[in-house]
């Protein structure tokens, strides 16, 4: 008889104890499905959470339940309305064995006419709960997959000419919030592999590449914020300024980052100028940052601009973390 197990849960988000349910249901049957609700206890949409799930079991088939109910008990009302949901939305599949580490095992396979298979239910495996990562994320990170974690902190990325406080306020940032920020690849890279300070646009593209690379192994260690000097924007602008064209990874690269990052701040040229040997001068600051700003435009990119002195700065930043939400509606900011 072939062998068909079922698991729901907001998922909210994912975390070990969920997935070795999952895991432990892949081994033992021969079909899957993952029932997933929407949730207000969660600020990560149902589509998000849902696409945790399809990356990591490819072989589980998901069911996003826009719909589901919501309440949660034991009541009979409560319990009617639930199973009467799963029922519907499963449709004609023939559901044999229910998986479940919580009081509602019992009465769902119940319903089911299915086996109640429960898993680690006192948590000895995996002591750990959604809510205790809703709380502190950075707490529990040994609990959370580095691809759930990613979705959970808020990346802030600074742009903006060469010599306008980038580096500077990232690592400030960083201490004062007590996380880890990202160095701009680019100058490393530039200051090693430069020729008559000029390199080739397959090195762009490699400076890119390398930037994500860092960004990403990074990420795990990350307490909330993320700080990141520059990104792939920043190299397609360097790219465009030394040959005049770009190739098309790193084309893509700087698609991509319209999206990747949470929160653009603009650093401005209002400081004085660092005269370092490896830039161009005061006057090719202005000019680049102009451009900088007509890219961000071009991009549709929202960003915030950062002026006069580092405290200032870092003030703006704190009123704008205090305020944002990553999942919520960036226009609705501008009418709070």
């Amino acid at each position: 008889m072939k062998k068909t197990g079922l698991v729901l849960g907001k998922f909210a988000p994912l975390h070990r104890g969920h997935q070795y349910m999952i895991e432990t249901a892949l081994k033992e049957m021969d079909e899957l499905h993952v029932l997933i609700y929407d949730s207000d206890l969660i600020e990560v949409p149902l589509h998000v959470r849902s696409r945790w799930i399809r990356t990591l079991y490819p072989k589980a088939s998901v069911i996003e339940a826009w719909d589901g109910p919501q309440e949660v008990g034991d009541t009979p009302e409560i319990m009617k309305k639930n199973e009467d949901y799963i029922i519907e939305r499963l449709q004609d599949v023939k559901i044999t064995h229910f998986y479940s580490n919580e009081f509602y095992g019992d009465h769902v396979s119940k319903a089911l006419g299915a086996e109640n298979r429960q898993i680690d239910r006192n948590r000895d495996a995996f002591p750990i709960s959604a809510t205790m990562i809703r709380e502190n994320a950075f707490r529990h990170k040994e609990y959370i997959h580095p691809l759930v974690y990613d979705d959970l902190i808020v990346k802030v990325v600074f742009v903006g000419a060469m010599s306008t406080g980038k580096t500077t306020i990232c690592s400030r940032l960083a201490e004062k919030y007590n996380t880890v920020w990202m160095p701009e690849y680019g100058r490393e890279y530039w200051e090693k592999h430069q020729v008559n300070r000029r390199i080739t646009a397959e090195q762009m593209v490699e400076i890119a590449r390398g930037h994500i690379e860092r960004e990403d192994k990074l990420s795990y260690d990350v307490n909330k914020y993320f700080f990141i000097d520059t990104n792939a924007i920043t190299t397609h602008m360097f790219g465009m300024d030394y040959q005049g064209y770009v190739l098309d990874e790193l084309e893509m690269m700087a698609l991509k980052a319209q999206s990747r990052y949470d929160i653009y701040f603009l650093c401005c040229d209002d400081i004085p100028y660092d005269d370092t040997w490896d830039r161009s001068g005061d006057q090719k600051r202005h000019i680049f940052q102009k451009q900088i700003i007509a890219d961000l435009k071009e991009r549709k990119i929202p960003y915030v601009e950062l002026k006069g002195s580092l405290e200032e700065r870092i003030g703006v930043v704190d009123r704008v973390l205090a305020r944002f939400r990553k999942y919520d509606n960036p226009a609705s900011l501008a009418y709070k």
